[in-house]
């Protein structure tokens, strides 16, 4: 797989995400559904907005694994966040060390919206090549 990022404008990069990423020589492609702080049995977090990222991540980081992908091969990645305030002022030192432990450099929107489901407040949703 050969994987190139596209970023035209220099404050890019200061965004900890690309403009575009381009793929080819694709073995497969894995499309994650939204991933949220739900533990084990499917009971959402109620905790902050910091704490349910952490489990959202790791939930994310469990599903590309037992597919057989790798977290470094995620091309998009939305974040969905009842809160884009919330989510600047307590996630980033938690959502940019995800980023960077993997090296991900990654197409990505992100969107403020009424609401998630139950509790929730944030919610990842990935795209992974290999």
């Amino acid at each position: 797989m050969e994987k190139r990022t596209i970023d035209p404008w220099t404050w890019g990069k200061n965004t900890n995400s690309a403009q575009a990423v381009e793929v080819k020589q694709v073995e497969g492609t894995l499309y994650c559904s939204g991933q949220v702080a739900l533990d084990s049995n499917g009971v959402p977090s109620s905790a902050d907005m910091r704490s349910q990222l952490i489990q959202t991540i790791a939930n994310l980081e469990r599903l590309i694994n037992e597919a057989d992908y790798d977290c470094e091969n995620i091309v998009r990645l939305n974040v969905y966040t009842t809160s884009t305030q919330d989510f600047f002022t307590t996630c980033m030192d938690v959502y940019i060390p995800f980023l960077q432990k993997y090296g991900i450099k990654q197409a990505t929107t992100l969107l403020e919206v009424k609401g998630l489901f139950a509790t929730l407040t944030v919610e990842l949703e990935a795209t992974v090549v290999k």
